[in-house]
């Protein structure tokens, strides 16, 4: 018996006139006798052509869409358009059946919306598997990245008692009950009881403990799960979604820019080599959606030509202050087109970011020196007492993909900022202790996966580029 080898494999390497087996699911039948199949390796389906006197009658009733079936034939060249290779069927069994009348994804155009209720299933759409065989190779991608670069994987803590980012929005982790938890004498809740003998919360970010690793291996890097509680139901928020956070023993702020440019411009480069088939269907699609909106909401370039664009330029570097100015300066600013105020300590709005990269620059930014009271605590202050060494990368489509900073490694200056933003000191005793011993000169950022394969697939919504979307009121699947 043949082997049975994957629809991309067959498509890679052609072996016609050879005996195979193909399984997947079915997506199309036509005129009793051209069956469309696939098995998710690739967005090619593969066309199988039956017989129904040769299979019978009565397996060709359960080829409807949806059902599981294996098929074995000869592989041929084909003779129709729109596909290379075909398989001439002379045997087909059905592995799972599928009711046409209960099956909801149809060959036709369905809503986005739509798909997230039916998220079990649609990972079978064109659109769901080229965005996930992408997001795929995009986490491979930032593995080998690392790896080649003599970086250190991480496992930091998902349940930990300290917030990193000082936002407090974070998921408690507890096993006292609810409905009636045990109590101090003034009525408070004796945290003691609880299962690690104090609050716990879902992490919102592996870099404290990152740092902590990089100052002994000296290059570190998290990849894993995070959680922020915000009631947010925007496009580009979720509750839980992934990081990928470096940290490197002895770069600045400028090397810490350098490596961010480079890893982001690799991750690309990656997606480029490696994903075409995916990428075309991707922007096709695009294409067709754009020429639904107005003309201003369209997209300037077409997606590959976006994502070339990124890999193959440097991005324009530029500082806080500078970016204010021109803001300050635009035209949208003085047709009152913004709608959020510009002003110098203003954090940047999402509007303010994409004018940035988008009509100014039209190329991603990476601006730093940003006001210390709107940045973490752990941010070095500059020279000037008012800024800090931090940096954010900004992509068209998107705004901040990245943000890091070159880490406050001088104690007396730490334990300052910690009581400036209200941050107990022995929350984050251990963290500090590092400042005591050996300290040196650090830095690291974080990426937004989600946000990165938003960006790779040009996706609008950040919940159709992770499987099982986590947000308010929704924790289906």
């Amino acid at each position: 018996m043949p082997k049975h080898l994957s629809i991309q494999t067959l498509f890679a390497d052609q072996p016609v006139g050879t005996r195979q087996i193909v399984k997947g699911w079915v997506r199309t039948l036509r005129n009793d006798q051209f069956l469309s199949i696939s098995d998710g390796s690739t967005i090619k389906t593969l066309q199988v052509v039956i017989s129904k006197e040769q299979v019978g009658e009565e397996i060709c009733k359960k080829l409807q869409t949806g059902a599981c079936v294996e098929t074995e034939g000869v592989l041929q060249k084909s003779l129709g358009k729109g596909q290379e290779i075909e398989l001439i069927c002379d045997r087909i069994e059905i592995l799972g059946e599928s009711d046409p009348n209960e099956f909801p994804i149809q060959m036709k155009r369905h809503s986005l919306e739509f798909l997230r209720e039916k998220a079990h299933l649609r990972f079978r759409t064109n659109t769901f598997g080229a965005v996930f065989r992408i997001r795929h190779h995009l986490s491979f991608a930032i593995h080998k990245y690392f790896n080649d670069r003599q970086f250190f994987n991480l496992h930091s803590p998902i349940i930990t008692g300290s917030d990193a980012e000082g936002a407090g929005e974070m998921f408690r982790v507890t096993t006292l009950d609810i409905e009636n938890p045990p109590r101090l004498e003034n009525g408070s809740i004796d945290n003691t009881a609880d299962f690690f003998g104090k609050p716990a919360n879902l992490t919102v970010s592996g870099q404290l403990e990152a740092e902590l690793a990089a100052l002994a291996l000296g290059k570190v890097y998290t990849f894993g799960p995070t959680f922020r509680a915000e009631n947010s139901n925007t496009s580009r928020h979720l509750a839980e979604f992934w990081m990928i956070e470096p940290e490197v023993a002895f770069n600045d702020i400028q090397d810490n820019m350098d490596l961010a440019e480079d890893f982001l411009r690799y991750c690309i480069r990656y997606a480029l080599d490696h994903c075409k088939d995916d990428l075309e269907f991707l922007q096709d699609r695009e294409a067709n959606e754009d020429k639904l909106k107005p003309v201003d909401e369209r997209q300037a370039l077409p997606l590959i030509q976006r994502l070339e664009f990124v890999a193959n330029n440097t991005f324009e570097r530029i500082t806080y202050t500078e970016a204010i100015d021109i803001l300050l300066q635009s035209n949208h600013y003085k047709k009152k087109k913004f709608k959020y105020d510009v002003k110098w300590g203003i954090d940047l709005q999402s509007e303010h970011e994409r004018y940035l990269v988008e009509k100014h620059f039209q190329k991603p930014v990476i601006i730093t020196g940003y006001p210390a009271a709107i940045k973490a605590f752990y941010m070095r202050l500059n020279e000037d007492g008012k800024t800090v060494a931090a940096m954010d990368i900004l992509v068209p489509g998107i705004g901040e993909i990245i943000g890091g900073s070159q880490r406050e490694e001088r104690y007396d200056v730490l334990l300052e900022k910690c009581k400036q933003f209200n941050i107990p000191a022995d929350h984050i005793w251990w963290y500090l202790e590092t400042r005591k011993f050996g300290t040196c000169v650090h830095a690291g950022f974080g990426l937004g996966f989600e946000r990165m394969v938003m960006y790779v697939t040009g996706m609008q919504n950040i919940r159709d580029v992770i499987p099982f979307p986590r947000t308010p009121q929704n924790a289906e699947f």
